[in-house]
């Protein structure tokens, strides 16, 4: 006989782990449930999730509710008879009413070391705090956000060249070797939760438009490691003749490159081979990829061969 789950999930961090469901023998995937489909672009076209499109690929019913804690919602889900729930960044806390629903559970993959990190931008923070390591936790969902006993964890390095995209990629699918691993321990009754530590949670909420301004006054490394966070969405930025200039890609900071003394933070000391240097709080940052406003992404190498950024420029 076989189990009948129901896998709730957003964005491509997803759909490997749907894909690990689907493959099991012992597993039903009875419906998929995601976010409403929305507008998209500048033409704001209405577009599904990527866990719809894949999910209708593989010919599963697909649930949208705008509220999943609307009474016609938790029904829709209990006709569905399911023994257990899978979400992974689905995006809407379930209610006690649905967390009731499955013999076995609710379970929730989330891109962090529990009780690091709970919340919805997980990955952001751990690049933008300079961490060395992230990795995921497979947890029992509870009534609190990702405060449930942690069922399996795996740790994934961060490495130098990594971004928010990078890192989005490699969690994903190391959340779904974790859920193929955990799921035979999980319905056998072999599991073993542990409780997390409250005392020991940090939260990493959604990015804010004021966080993803670069402050040219704090450390270089600090700019640096928010560049890659946030690439490639929603993207760091500052300001250049006051229009958003984004940026994309930086060099990792030289600690024994410093910028001239009285220099204001934020300055653009030098535009070369090695990128635009800009003075800092404590030294240069060198960005190589960047974006003016109502243009292309371009290398510094071409935003300098068009003879703008001069050396003086202060960005703000």
């Amino acid at each position: 006989m076989s189990i009948r789950v129901i896998f709730m999930g957003t964005p491509d961090f997803a759909v490997p782990s749907l894909h690990k469901l689907l493959q099991n023998d012992e597993i039903e995937v009875v419906a998929v449930v995601t976010q409403p489909d929305r507008p998209v672009g500048r033409k704001r076209v209405l577009t599904p999730t990527p866990v719809k499109a894949e999910a209708e690929r593989q010919g599963l019913t697909v649930l949208q509710p705008e509220r999943l804690r609307r009474p016609e919602s938790v029904e829709a889900l209990r006709a569905l008879a399911p023994d257990l729930i899978v979400t992974a960044a689905y995006g809407q806390i379930l209610p006690k009413s649905v967390l009731e629903l499955p013999r076995f559970g609710c379970i929730n993959i989330h891109a962090s070391l529990l009780p690091k990190y709970r919340g919805g931008a997980p990955i952001h923070y751990a690049l933008m705090n300079g961490d060395a390591v992230t990795g995921v936790t497979i947890m029992y969902m509870a009534e609190g956000l990702d405060t449930g006993d942690m069922i399996s964890k795996i740790e994934v390095p961060i490495e130098d060249s990594d971004t928010q995209g990078s890192m989005f990629e490699k969690l994903s699918a190391a959340g779904a070797a974790l859920l193929e691993d955990t799921l035979p321990k999980l319905l056998s009754g072999e599991a073993q939760a542990v409780p997390q530590n409250d005392a020991d949670a940090v939260y990493s909420p959604n990015i804010q438009r004021e966080q993803e301004q670069i402050d040219w006054t704090k450390p270089s490394v600090r700019s640096w490691n928010l560049v890659r966070a946030l690439n490639p969405r929603p993207g760091a930025f500052t300001y250049w003749n006051g229009d958003v200039l984004k940026v994309w890609s930086c060099l990792k900071p030289d600690a024994a490159e410093a910028a001239p003394a009285g220099v204001t933070p934020g300055t653009v000391l030098e535009a070369g081979e090695r990128g635009i240097a800009v003075a800092t709080g404590d030294g240069v940052l060198r960005i190589v990829e960047l974006q003016p406003a109502g243009k292309k992404a371009m290398s510094a190498a071409e935003l300098i061969r068009g003879g703008q950024l001069a050396p003086g420029t202060v960005l703000g």
